[in-house]
């Protein structure tokens, strides 16, 4: 995977394994903030019986999901930089032809072997992955990929990564709402070719 370097030599952490692309540094200490963003009308209504963190399979369907194979995967820490461990995280987006699943029955048009929604626990080392696919446009939106990071002791934090290099970032109406230019890189997320999974891309979205 490669890494932002200069982004963590800013955060001046050292942790093995685990680069801070995607996290922003206001001082030596701090971490700036995810920026909470809306949940939409998208959550669906009720968690589906498979949630699992591979969104790219279906139990009991033929295939694999259309679209581009992406692995999200990151970390989820206290502003002071403390490791949140076995905290719980969810991810939701639309398939590749744009439809979000599980509002209702399963719309026309939809992939029925993408799973549109998954949820994981953070390990020991506060590390969390999904296998999912590269998020396209929905409607008006550039493409991205809601998160949703909830556990004891603080508040649910609901948002949204994007993706680095798409047009439609410039004009998306609740991206533009996040003014902070850190604030605003922490959402931005470059994707990269998979080192071993030719075809497949591979991102960072530190929490």
């Amino acid at each position: 995977m490669t890494l932002d370097r200069r982004r963590v030599l800013r955060a001046g952490l050292c942790a093995a394994g685990f680069g801070l692309a995607g996290l922003s540094v206001r001082h030596a200490h701090a971490l700036t903030a995810t920026p909470p963003q809306s949940e939409g009308p998208f959550y669906p209504r009720e968690v589906p019986r498979e949630s699992d963190a591979d969104l790219t399979w279906v139990n009991g369907q033929a295939a694999s999901a259309l679209g581009t194979v992406t692995e999200v995967s990151g970390r989820v820490l206290s502003e002071d930089g403390r490791a949140m461990t076995g905290v719980r995280v969810e991810i939701w987006q639309c398939d590749v032809h744009g439809r979000y699943h599980y509002l209702r029955a399963l719309p026309p048009g939809a992939d029925p072997n993408f799973q549109g929604y998954g949820e994981t626990v953070t390990d020991s080392e506060a590390a969390y992955a999904f296998r999912t696919i590269r998020p396209v446009p929905y409607g008006s939106r550039t493409p991205h990929i809601h998160f949703a990071v909830s556990g004891p002791g603080f508040r649910r934090l609901t948002t949204q990564m994007y993706v680095e290099g798409e047009p439609m970032n410039a004009r998306d109406g609740i991206l533009g709402r996040v003014r902070d230019p850190e604030q605003r890189a922490a959402l931005i997320v470059p994707l990269h070719p998979h080192g071993t999974k030719p075809g497949a891309l591979v991102g960072r979205v530190d929490l």
